[in-house]
């Protein structure tokens, strides 16, 4: 939508010693806000037509419904950041603006640089909804002390983690902490090759997620596995750091505060493949998404930050703050002294060629809330793998 734009800077153009359009941002960066106040404060020096404001909001699950009331108050900012499952929900209700009149103003060659799954992530039936910013890979993090001691490597594939569980399980330590994670699981099934939807519909209890499961609640019946809830973080980083546990799986993101914890030696490889050639992971992270009622400055504004985001040199300095994953390819070379301190993350990273989106359907992340409540039961042993998948994917199918 040339016009637009076109419209935009014609009235920018009406009004150069006018106050600089202000562009309110909401983020769920809290641990490191001031990076991000940083940027915008940056970008403010650097030009005078637009100023963003950015606001920490908290965790995504803090920002979304604040975002929605926002909204509903006619009082929303002019950008936000939302998790990836949470764009396709409010963008079906009508809640964010359609951005698509900005893939035709951008550079060809930032978005052909933009890795094709991370440009993806905001594209929903053809529109355009979400820009990729702050994009994760799942990982296995590892006590890579127990595991020196133990004479072990990164298991490669969940066969091994199995096995490699198997010969840690002395002294009372029981290995894996396995947590009712919806985004995991989905890795975990992708990695056999299988998915949890068909098309539009939900595809919770195929075969490789039944396979997945049953490994888990195997491992936890044999006291291989640690269960754990999504609100014991503190517990669960304390035994992993004296060695209690000593595979975690997470996102690559989340090495930025176990690298911090004491006594800890800590280790980190891609995710567990268990079937080779047919394995992918799931995007995670964020995207900035503009909501419904933005003027056309503000969103020609949004954008214009974005694009400030997305400088190579500037996306270097967020990787090496955060360790999310370059969202484009030109960042890669600007991060060689700092992968060369830390090889392992330059493999982490390197998953982004096997990445996948998350399921871009409105009702993908109710579903996940069903998948997490069948990953709870499993590992407590309240419900066999089967069972736990049959009831989430009859709830999903109503």
């Amino acid at each position: 939508m040339r016009s637009f734009l076109l419209s935009a800077t014609l009235l920018l153009a009406g009004s150069a010693s006018a106050a600089p359009i202000k562009i309110e941002f909401w983020h769920a960066m809290d641990g490191v806000q001031g990076k991000v106040a940083q940027y915008a404060s940056e970008f403010n020096k650097a030009q005078s037509q637009y100023e963003v404001v950015a606001v920490s909001k908290g965790s995504y699950r803090d920002l979304q419904p604040a975002l929605q009331a926002a909204i509903k108050a006619g009082s929303a900012p002019a950008l936000a950041q939302l998790e990836l499952t949470q764009i396709a929900p409010m963008a079906a209700q009508g809640e964010l603006a359609d951005l698509s009149w900005a893939d035709d103003s951008l550079s060809p060659e930032l978005v052909r640089d933009i890795y094709a799954p991370a440009w993806k992530v905001g594209d929903l039936n053809g529109k355009r909804f979400g820009l990729p910013w702050n994009l994760s890979v799942p990982v296995l993090m590892y006590n890579a002390g127990s595991m020196r001691r133990a004479g072990l490597q990164a298991p490669a594939t969940w066969t091994e983690l199995e096995a490699q569980s198997r010969r840690l399980a002395a002294g009372g330590k029981r290995p894996l902490v396995a947590v009712p994670d919806a985004w995991t699981f989905e890795a975990n099934v992708l990695s056999r090759g299988g998915s949890l939807v068909k098309g539009s519909e939900p595809a919770l209890n195929r075969p490789e997620a039944v396979e997945a499961l049953t490994q888990l609640a195997r491992m936890s019946q044999a006291k291989l596995a640690q269960p754990r809830g999504l609100n014991e973080a503190v517990k669960g980083a304390f035994d992993f750091a004296r060695g209690q546990n000593i595979f975690v799986l997470a996102s690559v993101a989340n090495w930025t505060d176990a690298r911090k914890l004491p006594f800890l030696q800590l280790g980190i490889a891609p995710f567990p493949c268990e079937k080779a050639g047919a394995c992918t992971v799931p995007l995670g992270g964020g995207a900035l998404v503009v909501p419904r009622g933005s003027s056309a400055q503000q969103q020609a504004g949004a954008l214009a930050f974005w694009q400030f985001l997305m400088d190579p040199a500037r996306l270097a300095d967020w990787v090496k703050t955060t360790a999310y994953a370059p969202p484009r390819r030109a960042v890669g070379p600007l991060l060689g002294d700092w992968y060369s301190k830390n090889p392992q993350l330059r493999a982490a990273h390197a998953q982004l060629e096997r990445a996948v989106p998350r399921p871009g359907l409105p009702a993908y992340a109710e579903w996940s809330d069903y998948v997490e409540d069948a990953v709870r039961k499993a590992i407590n042993g309240q419900a066999t793998p089967q069972a736990a998948l049959d009831e989430a994917q009859k709830r999903a199918s109503k």
